[in-house]
């Protein structure tokens, strides 16, 4: 692809040779001739002298010393990523089924459809065109499952699960498994509660490998359009996520946590049930939450607070060696006066 075709598909504009024949985008270190790069860090702004990179990917007021033909961009890295999406197409699905699969007979599978070896799908499933079902897959009674989505191998989808279109579930993910749910009976034992509701998840969302989303036990969990969701994460009984949040690995949310629009929960944060987590906000790595959290607000710790008093609270934490010494001396020298005699 020529530089200023690339340019025109990733809304940038060229400063060099547009003529430029570019067949792959790779980091800065990993670039070959014939690649395009990428500079969204300015702390990396020495490395663009050594790429090997035919053009790089810039901001609009970027300053660049290095040879290179240059792609100035608003985002270079939004830029970047549509360039991989150009050279890294997907995979165009062949429809097939395989012989192995084992598709109860009241089930309705449109035209186009792949399934791989081994799946097996229950009672009254609807599975719509351009769905990819890849081996082993399980798929409970009646779930339904829209277009153009995607769901690898050894994932499970329980009874009643509603799939939007364009989702994609990586490998063992479970979706719709029972809610931890249970009343204490009069000796005292655990008491399950059936789990009745539902997960609904809808279009454009993407599911890590090893999540696992429990169903309702009256209602319904939801995931909301375009919502991303990382690996190993937990999403509790009847809790809503909203459009375009990020919830990176290990998160938990316990049930019937609300978490707004565009929310981001870094590594291993913690919800506890029954809370709201305001559109835009972000709790960050290993951060737990007893409260509310009101829109557009970042914390973090345990329990969490505001980001900017925390790291506050986080400096004065690695001085208390410092400032444990400095008091026993001070204490030191105070007692040395209480004892001396009056002048």
């Amino acid at each position: 692809m020529k530089l200023g075709e690339l340019a025109r598909q990733t809304s940038a504009h060229v400063e060099g040779d547009a003529d430029l024949e570019i067949t792959g985008a790779a980091g800065l270190e990993t670039a070959a001739p014939g690649h395009v790069t990428f500079l969204a860090n300015p702390r990396y702004t020495p490395r663009t002298e050594t790429t090997r990179a035919s053009a790089i990917y810039v901001s609009e007021k970027a300053e660049i010393k290095a040879d290179i033909a240059l792609l100035r961009t608003a985002d270079p890295y939004l830029a970047y990523t549509r360039a991989l999406r150009l050279f890294h197409p997907e995979s165009s699905l062949i429809p097939s089924i395989h012989h192995s699969a084992v598709i109860h007979e009241s089930a309705q599978i449109e035209e186009g459809v792949f399934i791989g070896a081994c799946v097996c799908i229950g009672r009254e499933v609807k599975i719509a065109s351009g769905v990819c079902i890849h081996p082993n897959v399980t798929i409970y009674d009646n779930v339904t499952i829209d277009r153009d989505s995607v769901i690898h191998s050894n994932v499970s989808i329980r009874e009643y699960s509603v799939l939007g279109a364009r989702v994609v579930i990586h490998n063992n993910a479970v979706i719709g498994s029972d809610g931890f749910g249970y009343a204490k009976d009069e000796a005292k034992r655990w008491l399950k509660i059936p789990q009745t509701g539902r997960v609904v998840i809808e279009d454009d969302v993407e599911i890590g490998a090893g999540t696992t989303i429990d169903r309702a036990s009256v209602g319904e969990t939801r995931i909301k359009r375009g919502a991303k969701i990382d690996n190993l994460v937990q999403i509790g009984h009847s809790c809503i996520v909203g459009e375009d949040a990020l919830l990176c690995a290990q998160v938990g949310l316990a049930g019937s946590s609300h978490i707004g629009d565009r929310v981001i929960l870094a590594g291993q944060a913690g919800v506890a049930g029954h809370l709201k987590i305001g559109d835009d906000a972000v709790l960050t790595a290993k951060s737990a939450t007893s409260h509310d959290v009101a829109p557009g607000k970042m914390l973090s710790g345990i329990p969490a607070f505001d980001n900017r008093d925390w790291l506050r609270a986080t400096a004065a934490f690695r001085r208390l060696g410092e400032t444990q010494r400095t008091v026993r001396s001070l204490e030191a020298r105070l007692a040395a006066l209480e004892k001396k005699p009056d002048d």
